[in-house]
């Protein structure tokens, strides 16, 4: 406990303080994030006989991240054309690299090196838009870390609401067969929270009205809890309890960001939805 306790400390306190520091020291740190944790999924994809092309997984989900990025930015609009002219490029030249490989299960290969990329740089790609302003209008002269800091919040209160009122109410499993631990009780106690923390968030952090952080709550809640099952999923596959050792005491970069994995992409399709009324 007191190694979770120190990790998780250190870590709340480098993530808040790189959102806090500036645009850059958030965009570096969910960049390194974003290559952690395709690392990690690449190193337990092998324990399923697969063999994923991780140095091209990795160069994919750079530029990706990288073309997203810099596509939205007024400040590097001279640079954009670079990263986003290499992306087909190197996600069709996966296909050509498996030929020469001589790797058994070829399309499983292929299909892991791409879906990592899918799954872990392209949500935290979206998530650099969000903080930097809407699809419409980003620049790093904007950036909000109130919207990234109002996410976490809202996220971290449904992970303990969830946790506590499991605990002390939990006994109708939600997904047993994948989650044992998972109730309907926490599900809803977290639920209840995280709305809770919404409407103070929007006390506070006003770039989005009290309605909007409501609907970011319940889709962080609603997702979040999916991203969580199927986490638990890919990990029940592979047959490993957690997803790396990176943060000694709560495992690793998926399992802490499982739940804003998932969410990330909704929650960035509902405020390009309010950006255009």
């Amino acid at each position: 406990m007191l190694q979770r306790a120190i990790t998780g400390t250190i870590f709340v306190i480098i993530l808040l303080g790189s959102v806090l520091f500036s645009a850059y020291s958030f965009a570096i740190l969910f960049f390194v994030i974003t290559m952690l944790g395709l690392w990690e999924f690449y190193t337990l994809t092998e324990k399923t006989d697969h063999q994923p092309q991780r140095i091209t997984g990795l160069l994919l989900g750079v530029f990706l991240f990288l073309g997203i990025l810099l596509n939205y930015s007024n400040t590097y609009s001279k640079f954009v054309l670079f990263p986003i002219a290499l992306l087909l490029p190197i996600l069709f030249s996966i296909f050509i690299i498996e030929l020469y490989r001589k790797k058994e299960k070829t399309f499983g290969n292929i299909a892991y090196t791409i879906l990592g990329v899918l799954y872990i740089a392209l949500p935290f790609s979206l998530f650099t838009v969000i903080a930097f302003g809407t699809p419409v209008t980003f620049s790093t002269n904007s950036y909000a870390p109130s919207k990234i800091l109002g996410i976490l919040f809202i996220l971290w209160s449904s992970d303990t609401g969830a946790y506590l009122s499991g605990k002390a109410f939990g006994k109708h499993k939600l997904f047993e067969r994948i989650s044992p631990k998972k109730t309907w009780e926490g599900t809803i106690g977290g639920g209840i929270l995280a709305l809770a923390v919404a409407y103070i968030v929007s006390m506070y952090f006003t770039v989005f009205n009290v309605m909007d952080w409501m609907v970011i709550a319940l889709i962080i809640v609603v997702m979040g809890n999916l991203g969580d099952l199927v986490e638990s999923l890919f990990k029940r596959t592979v047959d490993v309890k957690d997803s790396g050792t990176i943060l000694p005491g709560h495992g690793g970069i998926l399992d802490r960001f499982d739940s804003l994995i998932m969410s990330i992409p909704f929650i960035f399709i509902y405020i390009f939805f309010i950006s255009t009324l």
